[in-house]
């Protein structure tokens, strides 16, 4: 109960805060103003919910085979817990893994990204004035390579929780191993958004805008390769161009922006290196507009590329930036296998009013998500993760206590003669 006291304290203390802590996200991020507010409250809302949880973490009675035998099952911290997280949402990834950690009483360490560490040391002034007790959650910023190390190679620390990209989980991962301690990682994605003949276009488009320009493009579950019923293309690329006109790129701290800055130059090059990739292999360029050399940043206009096929390197990577790659395609059967090619499996997307069709498609796409008819399906009462390369473990809901939790059997003889 002490335990969900101090956290619903915290939860206020951020709502108190939102707007300060908006405006610090978007002054590191870029990410426009109204997102950044968003994400405080959408981080907030775990806190919340493990505030809660923090007095459901139930054991169990198991009926013996032996009648002279009662079987208990009680369930124990962890212990000391770490977090490593990205720099696309600064607040709400770390506290996606601090609030469960700290609802089953462990501790957390948490190494928040060094291009976004400023709203992450604001979330843990506000900790400490919630009053979580010394050394129940602490912060380290520095370099990331030397700090992961120390964290993997530490046997006091029993769960490291990773968010990022597949490539540094693997070697996570691997640095764990001599310390089996418990990790939950959430790594790439390769979101596929199909769209069948039989969908409602407007509500498609509306959740694909949702979807692909969210933070610009930079989160691991928007929408990166678009399938289209080929009878629906042309219908379905009218509907969207002129919605993708109307999206205002610039500085997220200005009133009406939908899309700020790439997170640095690097981003830029890996999205025009995939761009002129896909135009190079005959991708059709819908619609791009020159940037505006006024803005001074990483700035990248929406992009829209029709026509594209799976030897393009834009299908088989995460694009991150505000870039939409069409394909078409003719059956049920064909989408599938193009959905599922992919080493990822983090969210995936389709639009249909057939329900023969929707728990068909549901079943056999291979994710850890799968929204139908809507592109927004994150939220802190379900289970987040995926499965392949996108990773293992769930964050949110009552599931994302597990991997904070040893659960203990204690067998109790009560015969005493």
């Amino acid at each position: 109960k002490e335990r969900s006291i101090i956290l619903r304290k915290w939860y206020d203390l951020i709502l108190e805060n939102i707007d300060d802590i908006a405006k610090i996200i978007t002054l590191e991020s870029g990410k426009p103003l109204l997102e950044a507010r968003g994400e405080v409250l959408y981080a907030a809302n775990y806190i919340e919910f493990f505030s809660e949880e923090a007095k459901r973490v139930y054991g169990d009675i198991i009926p013996s085979n032996n009648p002279g035998q009662k079987v208990l099952i009680t369930k124990e911290p962890v212990g000391v817990c770490a977090s490593i997280t990205p720099w696309n949402f600064p607040i709400a990834m770390l506290v996606r893994k601090a609030s469960s950690a700290i609802a089953c009483g462990c501790t957390m360490i948490a190494r928040p990204s060094g291009q976004t560490p400023l709203s992450a040391l604001a979330l843990g002034e506000l900790a400490l004035k919630a009053e979580i007790p010394d050394g129940v959650f602490n912060i380290i910023v520095g370099s990331s390579s030397l700090i992961s190390n120390k964290l993997c190679d530490s046997d006091i620390i029993r769960k490291l929780s990773f968010t990022g990209s597949t490539a540094v989980g693997q070697d996570l991962y691997q640095k764990s191993a001599k310390t089996l301690k418990k990790l939950s990682l959430e790594l790439g994605g390769n979101a596929p958004f199909i769209i069948f003949d039989d969908a409602n276009l407007d509500k498609a488009v509306s959740g694909l805008i949702n979807s692909k320009f969210r933070n610009a493009g930079q989160t691991c579950v928007c929408a990166n390769r678009v399938f289209v019923d080929s009878k629906i293309y042309d219908q379905f690329i009218e509907k969207l161009i002129p919605v993708v006109q109307d999206l205002k790129v610039g500085n997220g701290l200005d009133s009406g922006v939908n899309i700020g800055p790439l997170i640095n130059q690097a981003a830029i090059d890996h999205a025009k290196g995939l761009i002129d990739d896909a135009i190079n292999q005959k991708a059709q360029l819908l619609y791009h507009l020159e940037e505006d050399r006024s803005l001074n940043g990483n700035f990248l206009n929406p992009v829209v590329l029709g026509n594209c096929n799976s030897n393009m390197r834009i299908f088989n990577e995460e694009i991150f930036a505000p870039v939409i790659a069409v394909y078409k395609f003719s059956t049920d059967e064909e989408v599938i296998n193009l959905a599922n090619k992919t080493r990822f499996g983090l969210a995936s997307y389709f639009y249909s009013q057939n329900t023969s069709r929707v728990f068909n498609i549901a079943d056999e796409l291979q994710y850890g998500i799968v929204g139908i008819n809507s592109g927004l399906i994150s939220a802190e009462n379900v289970p987040f993760g995926g499965v392949k390369h996108s990773g293992f473990g769930r964050e949110g809901s009552f599931y994302g206590l597990d991997d904070y939790i040893n659960i203990k059997y204690v067998c109790l003889d009560i015969n005493h003669h």
